[in-house]
């Protein structure tokens, strides 16, 4: 499970909702993936209209060889699903993208204040939970 360098901390607090679901450990794109996954959970947001660069660095870095698809979860304030981007790169190192994905309102300057909120972050709970079976 990884989520981005976060800059306004709502995609760490949807990266903790989702690991908690999944039992597992929430962790910085600046950690490796040493060992295989069959599902890797990649939280992001928009960033100037495009996904952070760090996170298209971080998914060139991935191998097929290692992570067997990935499942795409954020928030933006003005913009919606990062899931086209994603998946452009994605594409680029051939792995496979889950057609469903988590996306919420969240906070920027003001804007959809609080959010994400108590609702959000167990709603992305309950849809990793249906990912993971």
């Amino acid at each position: 499970m990884r989520s981005t360098e976060t800059r306004t901390g709502n995609t760490e607090r949807l990266a903790e909702a989702v690991a908690k679901a999944a039992g597992v450990e929430a962790l910085p794109l600046s950690s490796p993936i040493e060992e295989p996954v069959d599902i890797l959970f990649l939280g992001n947001s928009y960033y100037a209209f495009s996904i952070d660069p760090e996170v298209r660095k971080f998914i060139r870095s991935l191998s097929k060889d290692k992570v067997g698809k990935i499942v795409n979860f954020g928030s933006a304030a003005m913009l919606n699903s990062t899931w086209k981007k994603v998946k452009a790169e994605a594409d680029k190192v051939g792995i496979p993208m889950e057609q469903r994905e988590f996306h919420c309102k969240g906070e920027f300057k003001g804007i959809h204040r609080g959010k994400p909120d108590s609702e959000d972050l167990k709603a992305a709970a309950e849809f990793t939970k249906a990912i993971i079976g």
